[in-house]
């Protein structure tokens, strides 16, 4: 008998309306509890959650919304910047959102009634991911359907434009060198950029054609490489090969994302494609072949990491479904 390995949430938090992307900062807020952005059709909502594996004195999990926003269209992707921090005066929160008019738009505010919206435009097809420069902030990158990676400065303007060969699908920064960009294109390669030079000074292979839907670089081991492709992960070596080390089947349907978690460098996520009624999230651990856990939620959309803790978030039907990874 295969042990059942189906978990309801952990901890849920209900929301107005559907939430189509959730996000962790990576980032510490200067304070116990973590930021947490997540949005949808015209909003976005930010907030501070506490779990009680941080606080004894919290029953399950403390959201406290601080802000809702506006925002013109749905959210399709967002980023948080570095520079968010709720213990300085005033408070700073600050995070980038894409939308299907292919803009960015860079939102800062103290929370209260100081707000600023800068769009950035640039990109000729639909956006799919994006990230902070994780060090200070001052930098954003974007990929996109237009077969580019953008670069961006806080005023909006567009620093640079690194052409791919097909649409760009995930896009990360190298924690500490600021100069270490990863681009991962639906075709199934991902590359390592030098942003001195805008050359690719590495570069990995699927090994089969994919479409590559997502793909992540291991903030806290950078020689590891996670994707998902079709319906399996992949996990690379960067400093052993340029083909995968290991390749599984995780879901029927099509894998959407694929996470590390920041907490535990052996641990990370994928979801499946959300379905009519329910998306699947797994949990896996490196040296398992199977998923450790598996989480459904109504119509799952994003997915993120805690900081600290070795958990993990999906949007759903007008709530937040969190799921708890025993170490």
């Amino acid at each position: 008998m295969q042990e059942d390995l189906t978990r309801s949430p952990s901890y849920t938090v209900t929301c107005e309306d559907y939430v189509h992307v959730v996000e962790f900062s990576p980032f510490s807020s200067g304070s116990p509890a973590s930021l947490l952005a997540y949005g949808g059709n015209q909003y976005v909502v930010v907030g501070t959650c506490l779990f009680q594996e941080e606080d004894m004195e919290v029953d399950g999990v403390q959201f406290n919304a601080l802000r809702a926003f506006h925002h013109d269209l749905r959210v399709d992707a967002l980023a948080w910047s570095p520079e968010s921090r709720l213990d300085r005066i005033p408070t700073i929160s600050r995070f980038c959102t894409a939308a299907a008019d292919r803009k960015l738009r860079l939102l800062t505010s103290d929370l209260q009634d100081q707000n600023e919206v800068k769009v950035m435009e640039g990109h000729g097809s639909y956006i799919n991911h994006l990230v902070f420069e994780p060090t200070e902030g001052k930098q954003i990158a974007s990929v996109s359907d237009d077969h580019t990676c953008r670069l961006w400065d806080l005023d909006g303007n567009e620093t640079a434009v690194l052409r791919l060969r097909s649409p760009g699908m995930s896009v990360c920064w190298h924690p500490q060198d600021v100069f270490k960009l990863m681009v991962a294109e639906k075709k199934g390669t991902i590359r390592f950029y030098d942003l001195v030079t805008q050359q690719a000074i590495l570069s990995l292979d699927c090994g089969h054609s994919g479409p590559l839907m997502s793909a992540d670089w291991c903030l806290t081991n950078t020689i590891k490489v996670g994707a998902v492709v079709g319906n399996d992960w992949l996990i690379w070596d960067i400093t052993r090969s340029s083909y995968p080390q290991e390749k599984r089947p995780a879901h029927k349907d099509k894998a959407r994302l694929f996470r590390w978690s920041i907490a535990n460098e052996n641990l990370f996520a994928t979801t499946g494609c959300p379905g009519k009624i329910s998306s699947q999230v797994f949990i896996h651990h490196l040296g398992h072949p199977q998923p450790i856990m598996i989480g459904s939620s109504s119509v799952g959309s994003g997915l993120s990491w805690h900081r600290m803790l070795p958990l993990c978030v999906v949007g759903g039907d007008r709530k937040l479904c969190f799921w708890m990874t025993e170490m």
